[in-house]
């Protein structure tokens, strides 16, 4: 049902409209900028109901929405009630106007047959209200719940899940043939992904044309328990930033991945990943899937697995201050550009005990080799790892300082592998402190070349520092020193 309020407003409304001039000189545009219309869901207040200009009747919900966007001028906005919306269509803002809630718990827009939201303009914002979407066929699958193609939008304030009948709750994609241009300049603030069948967050590039996203930035947001619920595909991660495009600037602060099938925050290998910052952000518990109980097969997808904290492979990623705890593969893993300051892995393997064909690390870089320095460690740690604290292979250019170990479970005996290809891991340097009474070797350094080791191991072990292998090795700087101080 549509409900225009009574002619009383529309004449107060002219009056007001008259009497500006005589008080505050205002454009058109300026009074354009200011419109606002309101949508009711049919269990609103009564209160809500007589105050707003469109009532819904719970079927169909989208359609009184719609001709509340399509009233709107530029730079208007349209604010939906309390309650719940019942939508079966798409709905898609017109450039330069804003689709508001009275918040995430408070307004809740739930859409059915194919039904979600559309940014195909610029300068949309959506704020305040949840989604959740199901049931989708075959030919939007591909899509989000909230789908984003065109540039200068801002996503604030929206909780969102869905099935595991389309691709992302939240999806950032170039298609062409919605949005020709670059697509750049698009933030999420307060956003949250829980209990979905599919991606949380998820950037993608259609065509061949302005694949590269730019300028993007996530504060305060979350994926949560992505893929629990089923499984969209066998590859659910929390935040995916780079699957078929490139990526040039992102910032991501104070975000958070939980629970999730595969990655907490993910980037792809072969798209070009660059000035990209994750700040403050922690990953929790994710690579829910199941190891895989054959080895790995670069052919056979069943035997790929990711099971990571942050999964970073060749990208220029600089992560500032985050946290891995109990993430079931490898709490980091970053290559070829990578830069950690201030990290900290916990408990990597966790949740999982047949290490046959997956062996977990706090640490993980191979291959590493390509950019000089291909990777920087700077004040990193690693406590309880349950295999690896850290391990690095087919690398060179590797800069390593002030990195701690503490108490690391290895793998084979060993705490920390570092090379083990013949001539592999080379031109490096590796400042380390390393603890722990749960394997012989603590620090493994096979087949280095041109490799300086610096620091201080403690551990009882006549084992504790190995060098094998490999030539102009220099430890003159490694102390090793007895567990009980002696």
């Amino acid at each position: 049902m549509t409900e225009r309020r009574n002619i009383f407003r529309l004449a107060a409304v002219l009056l007001v409209c008259c009497l500006i001039p005589a008080f505050s000189p205002v454009s058109a545009a300026e009074s354009a900028t200011g419109a606002t219309l309101t949508v009711a869901a049919s269990d609103s207040t009564e209160l809500s109901k007589n105050q707003a200009d469109y009532v819904c009747d719970g079927v169909d919900d989208h359609v009184e929405i719609r001709q509340a966007l399509a009233a709107l001028p530029e730079g208007g906005k349209v604010v939906l009630s309390e309650g719940t919306f019942n939508c079966a269509g798409i709905l898609a803002p017109a450039g330069g106007t804003t689709l508001s809630g009275q918040g995430p718990d408070a307004t809740n827009l739930v859409f059915t047959r194919d039904g979600r939201i559309n940014v195909d303009r610029e300068y949309v914002t959506l704020d305040g209200f949840s989604v959740k979407g199901s049931g989708y066929s075959s030919g939007v699958k591909w899509l989000g719940v909230v789908t984003v193609r065109a540039s200068h939008a801002e996503i604030h304030n929206i909780t969102g899940t869905a099935d595991t009948t389309i691709q992302a709750v939240f999806l950032l994609i170039h298609d062409p043939a919605v949005y020709a241009p670059t697509l750049e300049d698009v933030e999420f603030v307060n956003c949250k992904a829980v209990d979905t069948g599919t991606y949380g967050f998820l950037h993608n590039a259609w065509g061949t044309t302005n694949k590269t996203i730019k300028d993007v930035r996530y504060e305060n947001c979350a994926a949560i328990n992505c893929g629990k619920f089923g499984a969209f595909n066998p590859w659910i991660t929390g935040f995916d930033f780079a699957e078929l495009n490139d990526m040039d600037g992102l910032y991501v602060k104070d975000c958070h991945a939980e629970g999730n099938l595969e990655s907490g925050f993910h980037f792809e290998f072969d798209p070009k990943v660059t000035n990209a910052v994750l700040e403050n952000c922690t990953s929790v518990n994710n690579g829910q899937k199941p190891y895989p109980t054959v080895p790995y097969k670069q052919s056979d997808m069943s035997t790929h697995y990711f099971g990571c904290g942050y999964y970073a492979p060749n990208c220029d990623v600089t992560f500032i201050n985050c946290t891995a705890e109990g993430n079931s593969l490898y709490g980091f893993y970053a290559t070829n550009g990578g830069k950690l300051y201030n990290c900290v892995e916990k408990e990597s393997g966790a949740g999982k005990t047949d290490y046959t064909h997956r062996k977990p690390a706090g640490y993980y870089a191979i291959p590493t080799r390509s950019v000089n320095p291909s990777l920087v460690l700077e004040n990193c740690t690693s406590i309880d790892s349950h295999g690896y604290g850290i391990q690095i292979d087919l690398a060179k250019n590797v800069q390593i300082k002030n990195f701690q170990m503490i108490n690391p479970a290895g793998i084979g005996g060993k705490g920390a592998s570092l090379g083990g290809t013949n001539g592999q891991f080379s031109d490096s340097s590796v400042d380390i402190i390393a603890s722990g009474d749960l394997v012989e070797t603590l620090v493994w350094a096979k087949n280095n070349q041109n490799v300086e080791y610096t620091g201080e191991v403690t551990s009882d072990s006549d084992r504790a520092f190995v060098v094998e292998g490999g030539g102009d090795v220099r430890t003159t700087g490694m102390k090793v020193v007895p567990a009980d101080g002696a």
